[in-house]
């Protein structure tokens, strides 16, 4: 089924069936771009997780794992966007996996992605309200309970999905840049100082580094748990201009941009401390000081301090594009009628600003639901409600990724012969579906020291058996709808754009 191009927010999918769209062309290249490296949150990625793979990961080659998962990452990309340009549909990965390995798989992959989203919201919530507390209390002596913040995230998440992607976009862009900025001030500054005490030192780089130290499974997780949300691109492709050549570009932008920032950054606060100063900063009571020492070195403490206000409006970026992207998975459900009242509900789109506006309501409350639930349990904002939803959304989201990888060779085994190539749709999905198994693994082993004081938390415990009971859920719905509901299955994640359907 196919939904036409055109402005008004509801098309014909079939001879009785309407569905609602998003809104065409209102998102470009760098626009697609923004939003999935915010996803990834560079300024939370580095702060929040290059200092624990420091001292409790791979050490100095903390660098050197962002280096290996850039390249499988990228491997991973090139059979995803061999497929982007065939199907463009908001459902992403439900949509290439039920094209790829048939709607029941599909089905239950969507539901795990969506719930993967779902959950990174409330995650980032708990982080930018731990960060700003602390950031007010520390350079105001002001203090002002987490929750009080984890309400401003909701409302201010909650109206960017109302008003459409293009007012996102814009928000997203300026916050973006601003963390993007002052993270490269300090990596640029160390390295026009010519490297730090001990000068230039290539260990941290050295890929036979990344599997060293005290836990490297530990220090690659955190490597690839950085960039979860890259994927996202595809998700805009309905409301991007020429979707088929924007998504793929956008995807490898993506990977390629944020891995070599990755990379650049944390190598210049190793070097920037000195190998041994930085395991020793990374190790202390304050392991903020991996960044914040180089920074006020090279750069000035006016600098620490505008990075601390940084931290916190990276976050909220984050936070933002996934409220983005579960609103979209949500909707996607939604206007296929996997429920049929769900269509008359979270599958219709705003009349005017053409977003998924009431999807996008429904996150925010499972989003505040959630959070209340973890503030009721006594959990810590950070150590409590981020690390144990993130591990569970991360766990959740990399088994999509690896079946992704699989219904890309499925896909063009039977579809496309013009376009199969022996490394785009058949080695790099392979071996990217291969890795992203390998990394489950490595989330799986090393759980209980990411979780950290959470190692023995119920939730944590039940993390492996929540992701695999929704896609036993999902598959099991998909057959009930097989046979009860055909015209329902049918359905399954086949709605994608007339100029640009799977042909």
């Amino acid at each position: 089924m196919a939904v036409q191009e055109g402005a008004a927010p509801e098309a014909a999918t079939g001879e009785n069936t309407t569905v609602h769209r998003l809104k065409p062309n209102a998102i470009g290249l760098l626009g697609v771009v923004f939003m999935a490296v915010a996803t990834a949150a560079p300024i939370t990625a580095m702060t929040g997780n290059v200092p624990f793979m420091v001292s409790s990961g791979n050490g100095i080659g903390a660098p050197a794992s962002y280096l290996v998962a850039m390249v499988v990452l990228a491997i991973f990309a090139v059979g995803f966007t061999s497929m982007a340009k065939h199907i463009t549909s908001t459902g992403a990965f439900y949509g290439f996996i039920s094209f790829g390995l048939g709607r029941t798989v599909g089905l239950a992959s969507g539901l795990l992605a969506t719930f993967a989203y779902v959950v990174f919201e409330p995650a980032l919530i708990g982080i930018f309200s731990t960060f700003a507390t602390t950031t007010l209390h520390d350079q105001t002596g002001v203090d002002v309970p987490w929750w009080a913040f984890a309400i401003l995230m909701l409302g201010i998440n909650a109206m960017g999905t109302w008003f459409g992607v293009s007012v996102a976009e814009k928000l997203l862009v300026v916050l973006l840049a601003t963390e993007v900025t002052i993270l490269a001030a300090m990596a640029i500054s160390v390295a026009l100082h010519g490297g730090g005490p001990d000068g230039f030192t290539f260990g941290p780089v050295n890929p036979v580094n990344a599997f060293q130290g005290t836990s490297a499974g530990l220090g690659l997780f955190f490597a690839f748990w950085s960039w979860v949300g890259f994927e996202s691109t595809a998700m805009y492709g309905e409301e991007s201009r020429d979707p088929k050549k924007i998504i793929p570009k956008a995807t490898m932008i993506s990977v390629l941009g944020v891995g070599v920032f990755y990379v650049f950054v944390s190598w210049m606060a190793i070097t920037g401390n000195g190998e041994a100063a930085a395991v020793e900063a990374a190790s202390s009571s304050n392991p903020l000081a991996l960044f914040f020492n180089p920074t006020e070195q090279y750069v000035g403490h006016w600098a620490v301090i505008v990075m601390q206000w940084l931290m916190i409006t990276g976050s909220l970026a984050c936070g933002m594009a996934f409220h983005n992207c579960a609103a979209r998975y949500l909707y996607a459900l939604g206007r296929e009628g996997v429920l049929p009242s769900l269509q008359r509900t979270i599958g219709r789109t705003h009349p005017e600003h053409g977003s998924p506006h009431v999807a996008g309501l429904v996150q925010t409350i499972v989003s505040a639901v959630l959070l209340g639930a973890f503030w009721a349990a006594g959990k810590d904002p950070y150590t409590g409600t981020y690390v144990l939803l993130a591990i569970l959304g991360t766990m959740a989201i990399l088994v999509v990724q690896a079946v992704c990888s699989f219904a890309v060779l499925a896909y063009f085994r039977k579809n496309h012969p013009e376009s199969r190539h022996w490394f785009r749709t058949f080695t790099a999905p392979l071996v990217g579906g291969l890795a992203m198994l390998a990394v489950v693994v490595l989330l799986v082993s090393n759980m209980g020291v990411a979780a950290g004081p959470e190692s023995g938390s119920i939730v944590l415990k039940a993390t492996p058996w929540i992701v695999v009971l929704i896609a036993v859920g999902g598959v099991a719905y998909a057959q009930y709808l097989k046979r009860r509901r055909p015209e329902g299955y049918a359905l399954l994640g086949r709605t994608v754009l007339e100029e640009t359907k799977e042909r």
